[in-house]
């Protein structure tokens, strides 16, 4: 088999939302966009539904549109891109909570689907997304009146719990919303970490789940194991892959394995990458290409029919530091050819 298996491990994402859960003082949602953070949103939303998850997020009307069926008609899904411009039927269709963003987006919701839940997003400092302080002025009391379920905002600095945006932030959103009769939202996992001044009423996990920083004590959620396609020795002063960037210093032995940028794997994170048998790690060997890896596996003294590029020895946040980026990109990168096998489906 020349396809590489990425295993996702549905009870774990479930277990790092109860530990999340067990930390909030809140109601503890969960954030499914770019399909589960690329793991599937349709199988971590079925199962965190057993967990008891009641409600959902996701960037986009679309998103929203597909789960549906999958978490039932009681689960309040939000959409965090808002209310744009062609979503009504699916708003209205699906039972979508959009999370409206301007003035613009309030009075398209209001013409389109009067009386139908929405939620608010404010800026309170990042922004991004989100009405700045004079705009909710302007809007707070219609809105008020229109069927408002939940206004949030998003922290840009919570997986740096001392960051003085933190605080900043927690102040202007308290500001925004003080005197208010309506559930509030503002943390996500860095959020819940920190400290319950954060919680509000509903928190929004995301990355955490998915075993990500900066939830240190989380589960890890995926195995990538690659396999094997071919070995051989090369003398000293042979070299491996485009622009013979390894060159052997000693007699080597090259297992060249069937994955590369086209699955997801960062070209970025070569020079620092091993892949590992069993607990042996075996440094990546030349460039990684399109679809191929060479890996020196000189020292391990036998031919492995795989090798493991993500698991309990190696995981999402080490392979992000290794190409200087963060897990989420990571996760969302993960490609369409592995063949995905489920744990705890």
């Amino acid at each position: 088999m020349s396809t590489a298996t990425l295993t996702i491990d549905l009870d774990a994402i479930a277990a790092n939302w109860r530990a999340l859960d067990a930390a909030n003082t809140g109601e503890t949602a969960a954030v499914v966009k770019a399909d589960g953070y690329g793991l599937g949103a349709a199988r971590v939303a079925r199962r965190l539904v057993r967990e008891g998850v009641r409600s959902f997020f996701v960037a986009i009307a679309e998103e929203g549109a597909a789960l549906r069926d999958v978490v039932g008609p009681e689960a309040a899904i939000h959409v965090f891109s808002g209310h744009m411009s062609g979503d009504a039927d699916m708003i209205a269709d699906c039972g979508l909570v959009p999370m409206i963003n301007s003035v613009d987006q309030m009075i398209r919701h209001a013409e389109a689907l009067p009386g139908r839940a929405f939620g608010i997003q404010l800026d309170s400092g990042m922004n991004r997304l989100g009405m700045e302080p004079a705009e909710w002025q302007a809007v707070r009391e219609i809105a008020l009146t229109q069927g408002l379920r939940l206004i949030m905002s998003h922290l840009a600095c919570a997986d740096e719990a001392d960051h003085a945006m933190n605080a900043q932030q927690l102040r202007a959103f308290r500001e925004m919303t003080e005197g208010l009769d309506i559930p509030r939202s503002l943390a996500n996992t860095g959020g819940i970490l920190m400290h319950p001044d954060y919680h509000f009423d509903l928190a929004r996990p995301g990355i955490g789940l998915y075993g990500g920083a900066p939830f240190t004590d989380a589960r890890p959620v995926v195995t990538l194991d690659l396999p094997v396609i071919q070995c051989r020795d090369l003398e000293a002063g042979e070299t491996v892959g485009y622009g013979n960037d390894f060159v052997a210093a000693r007699p080597t032995r090259i297992a060249t394995v069937s994955a590369g940028y086209a699955d997801g794997i960062l070209r970025g994170m070569g020079p620092r990458t091993s892949l590992y048998a069993e607990e042996t790690p075996c440094r990546i060997a030349g460039r990684i290409s399109m679809d191929l890896i060479g890996v020196d596996i000189t020292d391990l003294g036998h031919d492995p029919s795989s090798l493991r590029l993500l698991g309990p020895e190696q995981g999402i946040d080490v392979l992000a530091d290794n190409a200087s980026t963060i897990s989420y990109e990571i996760l969302t990168s993960l490609g369409g050819r592995y063949t995905r096998r489920l744990v705890g489906a």
